[in-house]
């Protein structure tokens, strides 16, 4: 949907290739205003629900309550099914309801933040349904190592993302403002920890903080912003995408990203690509994708530091140096490579899913028997 994540990226840029590799993809998704069925890039959108999908909470309860049913409506077409997690509660423990051999893709294992943040059980539901599985594809291995603490008996895969090719285009050069690229939601991307850390560095940098994205804290983000008195050093750009997405990126001095937890980081590893460096919290998964000398991590949650980072770092020399580095570091993330690699793991799991059914199927017949 427009103004989606990082996750939603990744799925569609996975099954692009997929598609193109001979994969028929369906993807079953929720209603949002202006909604229609599709295909894009020889895959095909259907959002289910009821209505205009004009409200997150009832696009998300109907989307919940049409799931199952559709997924049966589809099932005799479909040898593999993926349950690619989402927020809330990041799974609806798909094997138990499919009735087909299903894995989980998981983009997001953020339950427990959510839990506390709407006071739910909601991270009973994404323990469940994770005990659920057997066949699991995460993106970094911070999540990985999640996934087999809830259960161990899981076979689960690292596949991480990718980097989109309008990234190498702009030319890298060490540019004047301070870039936070993101979803406007101040628990989950740290948006107010990002806001406390620049009111104590901002008179400290000649450039701006400039927040490009969209949320569903943006009111309550201009709100604070004003509450701060930092309307004159924050600039708000809207939601960016494509060749300006990435034009911004390059023309950051700084890119920073202030999340309190991730299951990668895509942004950092795009500010990379396009030779900007990156400060963030360190943090699992976003370890894992910024490399010494190519970025700085700050111990979490510690606003003050990051703010002096932030301060520091902009005035250091060596800023090309760096932005090498994260260029040749991001060049691994490739996409062709990592459909590739989930297309082998989707063969491979059907394979072995199908194994077990049948093993389960036989004894079945001689119990019975």
């Amino acid at each position: 949907m427009p103004g989606a994540g990082g996750g939603s990226v990744r799925t569609h840029e996975i099954n692009r290739r997929l598609a193109g590799m001979g994969f028929r993809v369906t993807v079953l998704t929720t209603r949002y205003p202006g909604w229609q069925e599709r295909e894009e890039d020889g895959v095909h959108y259907v959002p289910i629900g009821f209505g205009g999908g004009g409200s997150r909470l009832t696009r998300l309860l109907a989307y919940v309550a049409r799931l199952p049913f559709e997924v049966h409506r589809r099932r005799s077409t479909a040898e593999l099914v993926v349950e690619d997690f989402f927020a809330p509660f990041s799974t609806m423990a798909a094997p138990l309801w499919t009735r087909r051999p299903t894995v989980g893709v998981v983009q997001w294992l953020h339950a427990e933040g959510k839990a506390r943040q709407y006071k739910l059980p909601l991270h009973w539901i994404e323990r469940l349904g994770v005990r659920k599985h057997r066949r699991l594809i995460s993106v970094s291995q911070g999540i990985a190592e999640r996934l087999v603490s809830l259960n161990p008996g899981a076979h689960v895969e690292v596949i991480g993302n990718g980097v989109d090719p309008a990234a190498w285009k702009p030319e890298p050069h060490v540019g004047k403002d301070i870039l936070f690229m993101g979803r406007l939601e101040f628990g989950h991307k740290g948006l107010d920890l990002l806001l406390e850390a620049w009111a104590r560095c901002c008179n400290r940098i000649d450039g701006n903080l400039l927040i490009a994205g969209s949320g569903p804290d943006e009111a309550s983000l201009r709100a604070a912003i004003d509450d701060a008195g930092l309307s004159e050093r924050v600039r708000l750009l809207g939601w960016l995408s494509g060749e300006k997405k990435f034009q911004a990126l390059s023309d950051a001095r700084l890119v920073v990203v202030p999340s309190r937890h991730e299951t990668f980081g895509l942004v950092a590893i795009d500010a990379l690509a396009t030779g900007t460096p990156v400060i963030t919290f360190d943090i699992p998964c976003l370890r894992e994708i910024v490399p010494p000398g190519a970025g700085w991590l700050v111990e979490a949650f510690d606003v003050d530091a990051f703010g002096d980072e932030i301060s520091r770092r902009y005035v250091q020399s060596g800023l090309e140096e760096a932005g090498a580095l994260g260029r040749e570091f991001a060049a691994a993330y490739d996409w062709d490579a990592l459909a590739r690699m989930q297309a082998t793991s989707y063969r491979e799991s059907l394979r072995a899913l199908n194994q077990k059914q049948g093993r389960l199927q036989n004894a079945g017949y001689q119990e019975r028997a």
